[in-house]
């Protein structure tokens, strides 16, 4: 089982490893999306897994989601 990360240790792993600041004040599991603040001032949601393991740490307007099947 993996480590257990509390809403204080999630924001600090978001001001060390990315420009987006945590917006929530809550954190109960690894399935409960996430408010960030993006560095162009836009708020956004992601689950912290895809936030830590996927490099998904700005909104969709500054980092857009790639499309299924394309390389990049």
């Amino acid at each position: 089982m993996g480590k257990r990360w509390t809403i204080l240790e999630i924001k600090e792993f978001a001001q060390k490893n990315s420009e987006s600041t945590l917006l929530s004040k809550e954190y109960h599991g690894f399935s409960q999306k996430l408010l960030f603040k993006c560095a162009c001032g836009q708020n956004f949601e992601k689950t912290f897994t895809k936030f830590k393991n996927r490099n998904q740490r700005k909104c969709d307007v500054c980092q857009p989601p790639k499309e299924s099947g394309e390389r990049s």
